[in-house]
């Protein structure tokens, strides 16, 4: 097995095909962006309701987070992939199931499933936040959507930047979950080429390639988590923070 993996010839072969992994890995990144979007909006809008005083929207919430959280991503894509063009037949009436293209259902399943996890992320950085500013903020005239919007959230993505930054990363490695439904993502590339090939070389690339994508992220992880601990320093305030200078 290690002289396989040492083997220049099976290395040659590899880098040769390289284009393949590359295209996998360009639709990975593509996943990634759309899925991180989506998670984060739908987190978000999840999260407030989960802080409303509405026991309805509280429910919506409730719901969804566990729902999400107590099943595997893989089964979501699968029915996704088995169900959804059924279901989009049903609901536009159309004359067969109405396909859905792989890139879709990656950054949808991956999207949906991780909005469950930044939710509750965000509903502890709300929580965080001192009550009384969202009683201040509306007694000088901003509605609760105002209050979330220009007073709350902002203070909330500070608290929760390097949870944030963790949830990313656990979804550029649960992308590769779109391989199942062959995707064309980096997995799915990567694992063509092992099986035409019989070279494991093609697993090494893709794990490279993944680090390429991850190790950013947890470097800038670990940089919010080491900020975060720092005491922020006074602003210097002249006559305030600074003894006003001497007369002569």
């Amino acid at each position: 097995m290690l002289d396989g993996l040492l083997d220049p010839l099976r290395w040659q072969a590899t880098f040769a095909n390289m284009d393949q992994l590359w295209q996998g890995f360009s639709v990975t990144l593509q996943v990634v962006v759309a899925g991180l979007i989506l998670s984060l909006v739908l987190g978000t809008i999840l999260g407030v309701f989960s802080t409303t005083r509405s026991r309805v929207l509280r429910a919506i919430s409730r719901i969804y987070v566990e729902f999400y959280q107590n099943t595997p991503l893989p089964v979501q894509v699968f029915f996704m992939y088995m169900a959804g063009p059924k279901i989009l037949q049903t609901i536009t009436g159309a004359s067969s199931p109405v396909r859905i293209a792989p890139f879709v259902l990656g950054f949808v399943g991956v999207g949906l499933y991780h909005a469950a996890y930044i939710s509750e992320v965000i509903r502890t950085g709300i929580e965080a936040v001192p009550r009384g500013q969202m009683e201040a903020a509306q007694s000088q005239g901003f509605t609760r959507a105002q209050s979330y919007l220009y007073i709350i959230l902002p203070q909330t993505f500070k608290v929760i930047l390097p949870p944030l930054c963790n949830q990313a990363l656990n979804l550029v490695k649960n992308s590769s979950v779109l391989a199942l439904v062959a995707g064309g993502d980096l997995m799915y590339n990567a694992d063509g080429f092992v099986s035409t090939w019989g070279y494991l070389q093609g697993y090494i690339m893709a794990c490279l390639l993944y680090f390429i994508i991850c190790f950013p992220l947890a470097v800038l992880v670990q940089w919010l988590e080491k900020r975060s601990k720092e005491r922020p320093r006074a602003k210097e305030i002249p006559g305030i923070t600074t003894e006003p200078a001497k007369e002569a």
